[in-house]
């Protein structure tokens, strides 16, 4: 056991390699479990599903631990705590393509995984640029921590969360260019008719997902690179946040107006990693008290939040 240890810890390839197989088999068991379960997950079933992927990101920080010592794992629980809590706005959004186009509940956990899995793809390739923009120009540290601020503070001051997806240029485009059966019911993304291919709303509501993300990840890359710079952790904790991104949107789709004050908590958080990043060349703050601020931020918005849904039900 320890010579597998110190292997592992001395060759950085074995981390990648241990890491790639992990993910294709838990999205081996993600699909499986798309394929053959032609329902929506119940509450308690993605309750269930979500904490089995905490517990995998959990079991992961434990490897680490073990294998590359307490900062990396610390480095790891942060930034896959950010990219969780983050990730909720993503699910918002997912609501209301959905309900845009009008996506049966039967075929919407279909949607999801394929989204996640592209969101993975270009993940990777968002963390790569990122890490070796910075290390290329250092300056563009105080402008990822600037950009994160001024997000934070938008996003603080924003209290309505509609967006209107008629509206969407990428929307317009697509229906200029791409035939559309708006009335297919088979849940495929594209359909034959005679000779002719044409997309359904299934593939429409895909495509803006894996562009939502897009942008999301215009906030979330910055906000992990503050916590770290070493690619391994930044793009795990990515990934693990996003693998359990289809079973936390069956149990905040569920209780998605009791969310009133998670806003104002991501808000704070971009703002806080923001002004870490800007003023880490002079003041060094630890991971773990970055850890411990937004565990608080997260904490006191949900029970904010459960207080006041309380009380309005009175």
């Amino acid at each position: 056991m320890v010579q597998a240890i110190t292997f592992i810890h001395t060759h950085p390839l074995a981390y990648w390699v241990i890491f790639g197989g992990a993910i294709l088999a838990m999205l081996g068991i993600d699909l499986g479990v798309s394929r053959n379960k032609q329902t929506p997950l119940s509450i308690k079933e993605a309750l269930a599903w979500s904490v089995v992927w905490i517990s995998v990101a959990g079991l992961f920080s434990g490897f680490l631990w073990k294998v590359a010592g307490h900062s990396k794992a610390v480095e790891f629980v942060t930034g896959y705590v950010i990219e969780k809590s983050l990730s909720v706005d993503n699910i918002f959004v997912f609501v209301i393509l959905f309900k845009t186009f009008a996506i049966p509940e039967r075929f919407q956990h279909k949607v999801l995984f394929w989204g996640i899995f592209g969101a993975i793809v270009m993940r990777a390739l968002f963390i790569y640029l990122g890490i070796t923009a910075l290390q290329l120009f250092h300056p563009l540290m105080y402008i990822f921590g600037a950009f994160l601020i001024v997000t934070g503070i938008k996003m603080g001051l924003s209290k309505d969360k509609e967006m209107n997806i008629e509206d969407n240029r990428l929307l317009h485009l697509l229906k200029r260019y791409i035939k559309i059966d708006y009335t297919d019911s088979s849940g495929q993304f594209i359909v034959r008719k005679g000779t002719e291919t044409w997309a359904t709303r299934m593939l429409l509501a895909l495509i803006l997902i894996e562009f939502t993300d897009l942008i999301f990840a215009v906030d979330s890359i910055p906000a992990i690179l503050a916590i770290s710079k070493d690619p391994f952790i930044v793009f795990s904790s990515n990934i693990f946040a996003i693998l359990g991104l289809r079973a936390l949107y069956f149990v905040v789709t569920s209780a998605i107006e009791k969310f009133h004050y998670l806003n104002y908590a991501l808000a704070a958080i971009l703002s806080f990693v923001g002004a870490k990043m800007v003023i880490s060349d002079w003041i060094h703050i630890p991971t773990t008290v970055s850890l411990a601020a937004i565990t608080l931020l997260l904490g006191t918005a949900m029970i904010a939040s459960a207080v006041k849904s309380k009380f309005q039900s009175e």
